[in-house]
């Protein structure tokens, strides 16, 4: 999928459709890349992981080419003001998170670690700005998907049965239209390579048990009306969302991954929704959905997609950036 980039002190182990994952080199698990000479890294970020957000960019299931420019910087940092946000800056209460401190102080010549020399910056020159330093967890194997509006596959399914995952709506609803309450939908993380599938509430029971499929319910609905709140004030629609959780070390539910970013969000601008002649108009996104709408006419699906002509990724860098600097103006 992508060539990881060689960063001193640590070892990649994975790589997703955006995202790359490296341990510390010395907290290398034998079967991944033990091949390669330990680094000194501090003792202090062993049990933790480094999460560098790329330029790539994926629609239906493929990554393309090129990339947006800025792209994984602009997720990193609205992400990070999220979960700032989330911790407590927004007045509400903290949700814990993954995050860890991204410097540490080591001892200087004279045993003691009190000046600027001895603090040491543990995320890399070459990802600066773009990765963040977290907490290992025990990651849970359940997407939590929140909709607040109906649209995108769950207008599909409304049209056809009247629900949306199984989920019983009100008649008479349309396109972009606010549900009546936001909607649990859960989905099944797959396997690398595969495709995420829509469960039931019973199914998400079956996979975590019944006190923390609850828990997980409770907390996404909870931090998508406080993350939907806090958009209506910058005057955005927060339409739906998805959150990754993990357990830390004593069991604590933990929000991780990224959160409340225009790749894991459909937000809309509030006005344009309220006054939009068309759903296109109403819905127009602060994220890809400009590169999925191009490769959706432009490809039939089958075989390498096409590259992505410049307009559409400078409009698309625009659209994330916008959204950034309107949350956090």
């Amino acid at each position: 999928m992508t060539d990881a980039l060689d960063l001193p002190g640590w070892t990649h182990v994975y790589s997703g459709k955006v995202r790359d994952l490296y341990r510390p080199s010395s907290d290398t698990p034998p079967d991944a890349s033990a091949d390669l000479e330990p680094q000194a890294v501090p003792e202090l970020v062993e049990g933790h992981m480094l999460v560098v957000a790329s330029d790539r960019v994926s629609a239906f299931d493929h990554v393309l080419s090129p990339g947006i420019p800025g792209k994984g910087e602009l997720l990193t940092t609205l992400s990070l003001w999220w979960f700032d946000q989330l911790a407590g800056a927004d007045g509400g209460p903290r949700v814990p998170n993954h995050l860890a401190p991204s410097h540490v102080l080591t001892l200087g010549a004279d045993g003691e670690a009190n000046t600027a020399d001895d603090l040491v910056d543990l995320i890399p020159a070459a990802v600066a700005g773009r990765a963040m330093v977290v907490r290992s967890l025990e990651m849970l194997p359940v997407e939590c998907v929140v909709r607040g509006y109906l649209t995108g596959s769950g207008w599909k399914e409304y049209q056809a049965s009247g629900t949306v995952c199984g989920i019983a709506l009100p008649a008479g609803l349309g396109d972009g239209d606010r549900l009546p309450e936001p909607i649990f939908t859960p989905a099944y993380k797959a396997p690398l390579g595969e495709h995420d599938e829509n469960i039931s509430f019973a199914q998400t029971e079956e996979l975590v048990g019944p006190e923390r499929a609850a828990q997980l319910r409770d907390a996404s609905l909870a931090i998508y009306r406080r993350a939907a709140a806090t958009a209506e004030a910058h005057g955005l629609i927060l339409a739906d969302t998805k959150f990754e959780f993990g357990l830390d070390a004593d069991g604590v539910l933990t929000l991780a991954d990224e959160v409340l970013t225009s790749d894991s969000s459909r937000y809309w601008d509030a006005e344009a929704w309220a006054t939009g002649a068309t759903p296109a108009e109403r819905m127009a996104s602060f994220d890809k959905q400009i590169v999925r709408d191009w490769l959706a006419a432009h490809w039939d699906g089958t075989g390498t997609p096409p590259e992505l002509p410049t307009e559409i990724v400078e409009r698309t860098a625009d659209k994330y950036r916008e959204l950034l600097e309107r949350l956090t103006a």
